[in-house]
């Protein structure tokens, strides 16, 4: 197994390496989805049911792999979906994240249950930015996020709408995992095992949910599980004309992150959203639900002229953003793609990660017979 983030060329060797160095409840809680992640592999899966049909003799020169996503302009086809608690993984944590994306030009997602503040990131990071709502039980605090990311500057919000209640993610259960940390008997032992990380963990400044500390408890000064901190402190009655209200306050491009079927993308149009991201929070949440890769098209097809559909999750080759870019979605988004990066390097095994997939992709379209992005098109695919 490789012990240095230069030696990782590909997912599976930023995996790996996060295996490697993480104690196992750490590990698992990044890895780890619902049930009996099904859909977790399927997301992958989905794309190995479909093959490119490439065309030559085209004369690529100069490969222009940009787009345009809720008004801004990025460089290359993907981005780093929002996902919490990133110093547990490593003490660059959001702000490594947000400046590796800022230095391949693309969207850096920050999740409520960050570990760096809205205004932190605003100072440090100028690369477009996404803020992810989860919408809580306590209005003050939704009020206060939106306040927040307004006064700083945030360019997006996507509020995601698939977490009314935690998944059984039973990888958790196994290993005891909570936030703040419990500090059992087999964790330390994990720990134990794993100086660099216990290293960094104890003798660095403490992290916190940055963006929900002055408004609860959970997560920073009383032990809960992700799970549980979603079925007690979310909004499980959020509605489609809450999202209304929601985007009327904002008042800037809005996603919605966790939509899955035509019916809702629709809905998704009339409430006046920006994008949607097809998701289905990385098998994390509803096991046996289809892929967003196997509802893209079908989507693309119904709203794809009206809204930005974003394919999140299951991404890890520049073939797979090339399948999807060729249904239709305007960009990929993905969270492990990167996780597994920042855990096995900070903020130089994100850029690493990073730049592997742009390469890939460079390199894939080159491949297809295509210089541009938008040359990208179904006629390009077959499925099995």
């Amino acid at each position: 197994m490789f012990s240095s983030i230069n030696n990782c060329h590909n997912f599976e060797d930023f995996r790996n390496l996060a295996k490697k160095r993480l104690p196992s409840p750490i590990f698992h809680y990044i890895d780890g989805a619902a049930d009996d992640e099904v859909t977790f592999r399927r997301n992958t899966e989905a794309y190995d049911k479909c093959d490119l049909i490439p065309n030559v003799l085209t004369g690529v020169k100069d490969i222009d792999m940009s787009t345009t996503v809720m008004g801004h302009k990025i460089e290359m086809p993907i981005y780093c979906s929002p996902t919490a608690l990133q110093r547990l993984f490593h003490p660059d944590g959001e702000i490594g994240v947000g400046l590796a994306a800022e230095k391949y030009g693309t969207m850096f997602g920050v999740s409520s249950l960050g570990t760096a503040s809205i205004e932190e990131i605003s100072k440090l990071i100028s690369t477009p930015k996404l803020f992810q709502l989860y919408v809580h039980k306590d209005e003050g605090l939704n009020n206060y996020l939106i306040d927040q990311c307004k006064e700083h500057n945030f360019d997006t919000m996507a509020i995601t709408v698939d977490s009314a209640v935690g998944g059984n993610r039973e990888r958790d259960l196994y290993t005891g995992f909570t936030i703040p940390l419990n500090l059992s008997l087999k964790s330390i032992m994990s720990f134990a095992t794993h100086p660099a990380w216990a290293f960094n963990y104890f003798t660095k400044p403490k992290w916190e949910l940055s963006s929900l500390k002055k408004h609860v408890t959970e997560g920073t000064n009383v032990m809960t599980s992700i799970g549980d901190y979603f079925t007690k402190m979310l909004d499980n009655s959020l509605s489609w004309k809450k999202i209304e209200d929601i985007n009327k306050k904002w008042g800037k491009p809005l996603a919605i992150k966790g939509i899955m079927s035509v019916d809702d993308a629709r809905k998704a149009v009339d409430v006046g959203a920006s994008a949607i991201m097809i998701s289905n929070h990385g098998g994390r949440q509803l096991d046996g639900s289809r892929s967003p890769f196997d509802q893209l098209a079908e989507i693309v097809d119904a709203v794809g002229d009206k809204i930005d559909v974003i394919c999140d999750g299951g991404i890890k080759r520049g073939t797979h953003v090339l399948k999807a870019l060729s249904l239709g979605a305007k960009a990929c988004s993905g969270g492990r793609m990167y996780l597994y990066a920042l855990a096995a390097g900070g903020q130089k095994g994100v850029e690493i990660a990073l730049n592997n997939l742009k390469k890939e992709i460079e390199r894939d379209m080159i491949l297809m017979g295509v210089s541009n992005i938008n040359e990208l098109s179904k006629k390009n695919l077959r499925f099995r």
